[in-house]
């Protein structure tokens, strides 16, 4: 078995990862980490989980290292990249969920993370991007940063056009929504109900920082024996509506490369034929328009959808996933299982859930 530790715990992230942790036919839970809940167990933290594990939350020290595996980090971005430094090279796998070291070009890192201080050497040693494009790189990788949400949906919406077609890509125009558990659990006013209920709140309406991790990664990914395409200008507006888990993307693409629905359909389809967890599809193949959130909730999978908007010139990409699984501890999950050669889909396997 491989033992697993989650820092975090009492968040939401962190609830996700005990549940699928302990559903794991090879990862066994055997470290809980926090600041502001030691000593509390799981099913006080989780009313979902009543488990008996015999474990609480205790303070995270370099003695961790002889208590697991892999470590994930389900923490804000200040305390990963704390934490990073004490345990690096002492924990074999650490696989951290916040945006420490999702942007490995320093300058960009700045702008989008000021008050996360990170030592230089240590971001470049890790391995960062969704488990679809960066396969390889994950097997034996000691240090793994994950996308965050908004990033996985774009990533995986946008990485067909340049990596797969090769296309330029001029301007990408970026309309994310995503429910309330996106923000985690703070306090905030804007999130009571009496606020967040029924509302479209444009919270980042000029930039989102996911977006600059995206770009900073299609910048340096490079497809193996292909000519990698290029993004001029990419810029996103994030609006949080009142539903709880869940978000979509629409990214609006302008390129002077000539495509027509059925070339984007087709290499849509064949980049990810071979990846279980992005289900490609036709907008009106359901009785419902998808991609929907509602759709993939639970689940590891992304649901994806290109259109080619012939009158207005553009190419549409909707993107559609859970924010707390395929969006944190489900990605966190499919990236340790290819870290350890286990099956990529190992416990993953669950549909999702619906209605909701």
């Amino acid at each position: 078995m491989i033992r697993a530790g989650v820092v975090g715990a009492s968040g939401l992230a962190g609830g996700e990862l005990i549940r699928l942790i302990t559903q794991h036919p090879d990862l066994e839970l055997t470290f809980l980490g926090g600041s502001s809940n030691i000593g509390r167990r799981p099913a006080e933290l989780h009313p979902n989980l009543r488990l008996d594990l015999g474990l609480t939350v205790q303070p995270v020290t370099e003695e961790v290292a002889d208590k697991v595996d892999v470590l994930f980090l389900a923490t804000p971005a200040p305390v990963s990249a704390q934490l990073a430094e004490l345990l690096a090279d002492k924990v074999p796998a650490i696989v951290d969920l916040s945006g420490a070291f999702r942007i490995r070009t320093p300058e960009l890192h700045d702008r989008w993370y000021p008050k996360v201080k990170r030592r230089t050497d240590l971001a470049d040693r890790f391995v960062y991007g969704v488990p679809e494009l960066i396969k390889d790189q994950l097997a034996d990788a000691e240090l793994i940063s994950l996308p965050g949400c908004y990033a996985t949906s774009l990533t995986l919406g946008l990485a067909p056009l340049t990596l797969g077609l090769g296309l330029h890509l001029k301007t990408v125009v970026v309309d994310g929504k995503s429910g309330s558990s996106g923000g985690g659990l703070h306090l905030r006013t804007a999130d009571l109900h009496p606020f967040r209920s029924g509302a479209i709140a444009p919270y980042a309406p000029t930039g989102h920082r996911h977006a600059g991790e995206v770009a900073d990664f299609l910048a340096r990914a490079k497809p193996a024996g292909a000519t990698a395409g290029r993004i001029d200008s990419l810029t996103m507006s994030a609006y949080g509506v009142s539903h709880v888990r869940g978000l979509l993307t629409s990214s609006y693409v302008f390129t002077d490369d000539t495509v027509d629905q059925r070339e984007l359909q087709r290499a849509y389809t064949r980049f990810y034929k071979e990846h279980r967890f992005v289900r490609v599809r036709r907008n009106t193949e359901t009785l419902i328009p998808v991609p929907d959130p509602q759709a993939v909730l639970g689940s590891n999978y992304c649901d994806v959808t290109v259109m080619h908007d012939e009158e207005g010139g553009r190419i549409v990409v909707l993107a559609a996933l859970d924010n707390l699984i395929k969006g944190a501890a489900g990605q966190a999950v499919q990236a340790t299982n290819l870290r350890f050669h286990l099956p990529e889909e190992t416990g993953l396997t669950m549909h999702p859930v619906m209605p909701v």
